[in-house]
């Protein structure tokens, strides 16, 4: 690493440690409410829409991915479905679904709370699209809470890749929030992610902060 890039991480620590220290005690991050959403491979992604079909773009997130124009319907083992549920893109390299609790009672189907990725084990589940049906036998969670990071804000944070940590929302309920994992990457932007059960049942909606107290 060059001295004009280390001289880099160093500036933006130091200005994000400031940011913090005059917010007050505990790292300040802003939530993000993360809803229902399709994971798929390309191979699952052509089977729902059709052959060669891509991903069309409707809104950019951080870490290279964007919520798609693409909506599907999922359906539990009671045959019970909700539909209009967003494709996040690129495609991966396995499908999953990531629902809330409430989904879960309502779909009738038992997603263990599970970080992204790990789907061994996880709940089946049926997609539908446009022009076909997709069933997985695993690949259903409940998305485990987590913060996203870039490696300058672990830094100030005091915190490291995979670590958990609590959080605490300073607003009427005061819920403290354990086991929410750490995630660091150069292309993350600052930002807790809650699913819309956790977050109406600790009050958090837009513009809502947590800090960390580990």
């Amino acid at each position: 690493m060059d001295n004009q890039n280390i001289e880099l991480i160093t500036r933006l620590v130091i200005e994000a440690m400031q940011k913090q220290t005059a917010a007050g005690d505990g790292y300040l991050v802003p939530v993000g409410v993360s809803a229902r959403h399709v994971h798929l491979t390309q191979e699952h992604l052509e089977i729902l829409f059709g052959k060669g079909y891509q991903l069309t773009r409707k809104k950019e997130l951080m870490g290279g991915q964007f919520a798609s124009n693409e909506q599907v319907t999922i359906v539990g083992l009671k045959l019970r479905a909700i539909e209009n549920v967003r494709i996040l893109g690129p495609c991966r390299s396995a499908s999953q679904v990531e629902i809330s609790a409430t989904d879960a009672v309502r779909l009738g189907v038992r997603a263990p709370i599970r970080q992204s990725g790990d789907l061994k084990g996880s709940a089946p589940i049926a997609v539908v699209g446009p022009k076909g049906v997709l069933y997985l036998e695993e690949g259903c969670i409940v998305a485990q809470r987590h913060i996203h990071m870039s490696p300058a804000d672990a830094m100030a944070a005091g915190v490291s890749n995979g670590q958990e940590v609590a959080v605490r929302a300073d607003n009427d309920r005061g819920t403290v929030f354990q086991h929410v994992i750490i995630r660091v990457d150069e292309s993350f932007q600052l930002e807790m992610h809650l699913d819309t059960d956790e977050a109406n049942a600790a009050g958090i909606g837009p513009g809502s902060t947590v800090r960390i107290v580990k």
